[in-house]
């Protein structure tokens, strides 16, 4: 088990950052417009969505009116075990919230959201898997 800074982010603080950064992004607002919204500084904002700062309750409170969701949204995703240990639920979510943090990943889940066709999704879909598995085969 790897060891836990005592001094570093709390493992909550870092997950409710992210997806504040996650709603942020889906919203296409900015950390400068959040903090207008919320009163407090755009460098503020980085603090919260790296989970450098506690975001205090009455504030996320105010960042889920802001946001358009409720307070749970900011939970959401956080099993027993990663409020235990910091870590996620299994061996594959870090790699889903590495993905949807970046802006690459909010991007692709954005424009994917917005194909209505169930056969288009599937295609794209498949067309995705097709280049992972190239990426994975040696060159030859």
């Amino acid at each position: 088990m790897p060891k836990v800074n005592p001094r570093g982010p709390n493992p909550i603080d870092i997950h409710v950052g992210s997806r504040i950064r996650l709603r942020r992004q889906l919203l296409k607002m900015s950390q400068e417009r959040l903090g207008d919204d919320l009163g407090v500084t755009f460098q503020q904002v980085q603090k919260y969505e790296r989970g450098a700062n506690r975001v205090g309750a009455s504030r996320l409170y105010r960042m889920s009116r802001v946001l358009e969701v409720p307070v749970q949204f900011f939970f959401e995703g956080m099993g027993e075990r990663s409020t235990m240990t910091g870590m996620a639920e299994d061996d594959q979510t870090p790699i889903v919230y590495d993905f949807i943090r970046s802006a690459d990943g909010v991007s692709l889940a954005e424009s994917f959201s917005r194909i209505k066709d169930a056969k288009v999704r599937k295609r794209v879909l498949e067309l995705v898997r097709t280049l992972a598995d190239e990426d994975d085969e040696p060159a030859l």
